[in-house]
């Protein structure tokens, strides 16, 4: 525990520097976005739109390359409580490129598609941020839902998919609806698992909350108490499958813990913090489900 802590408060302490301080070390203007990538002491950021702490996209530490900085991030990890051994997986929303650097350490025999709808954010992953590439890790820029439609027309399936397209400042509305999480659901393969990061702090969550079990019935959700996020995690076919409960034991959590741990995640904690919608459902069961046809994700996401 005292590492974790050690951790959090050398990573505070970066991070609540003075913006003095920062050194921006590249900017650009793409299609999409104002782009910045600044250096802070030994904290290199990846942000979006404004010089501000709520647009950063991705951070590390340049000393710990591999430890994730970020608490959804860590957050994340608790899907591999249900899905141990991923052989292909798909990642919507490049940022730095963290996720799939992590991943590729991790499981370096599967396949890693990453999916970014910016072509400049690829670039600067790749000359800023030790974003690795391979013939098992690609990227394509492309639209999310483009890539998901066209992955279904050639019968492709993915045992993980991660969606990690959205920030402090714009939410992609086509990506939160029920057509496309239907569309999801069925690109995963029969024990595949999805996961979102996404929101817990505004009039957003309910909807979300009520389209995601709509698609896929009761999920399992992780939160930070510190900040806005929460991750939601699904399973093709929901969380009474046996394997899936198998697999939520002290044996496969021991052996994730010894493994994650390097990277500065606390699996057990993070298992402590897991709540199933089944018994814990906290939003309405009139609330109204996002579709193609009504999906105000932007106008909802207000605390």
């Amino acid at each position: 525990m005292l590492k974790y802590i050690t951790s959090l408060l050398l990573l505070c302490l970066l991070m609540t520097s003075t913006l003095v301080k920062a050194e921006v070390i590249h900017k650009e203007r793409s299609l999409y976005r104002n782009i910045l990538v600044e250096d802070n002491s030994d904290l290199r950021c990846l942000k979006f739109n404004t010089r501000s702490t709520q647009t950063q996209q991705s951070c590390f530490l340049k000393s710990q390359p591999d430890h994730l900085v970020f608490n959804y991030t860590k957050l994340l990890m608790a899907s591999l409580l249900f899905n141990t051994q991923p052989k292909r997986i798909l990642i919507v929303g490049l940022g730095g490129g963290t996720m799939s650097n992590t991943l590729a350490q991790l499981y370096p025999q599967s396949e890693i598609n990453n999916i970014e709808i910016d072509p400049a954010v690829i670039k600067v992953a790749r000359d800023y941020f030790g974003f690795l590439e391979s013939n098992k890790i690609k990227t394509y820029a492309q639209d999310g839902r483009i890539f998901i439609k066209r992955a279904l027309l050639k019968k492709e399936s993915y045992d993980w998919i991660i969606l990690d397209a959205f920030n402090g400042d714009y939410i992609p509305e086509h990506l939160m609806t029920k057509e496309f999480l239907q569309e999801a659901k069925a690109l995963l393969s029969d024990n595949g698992i999805l996961s979102a990061n996404t929101f817990s702090l505004s009039k957003l969550y309910a909807h979300e909350s009520a389209t995601y079990k709509a698609v896929f019935g009761d999920f399992y959700q992780v939160t930070n108490n510190a900040n806005s996020n929460r991750i939601i995690v699904v399973s093709k076919n929901g969380f009474s499958n046996n394997r899936i409960n198998n697999s939520l034991n002290k044996q496969n959590i021991d052996k994730l813990d010894k493994t994650l741990s390097y990277y500065g995640v606390d699996i057990p904690l993070l298992y402590r913090k897991m709540i199933n919608t089944k018994n814990n459902q906290d939003w309405p069961n009139d609330t109204r489900v996002l579709t193609d046809q009504f999906s105000p994700a932007n106008l909802l996401n207000v605390k």
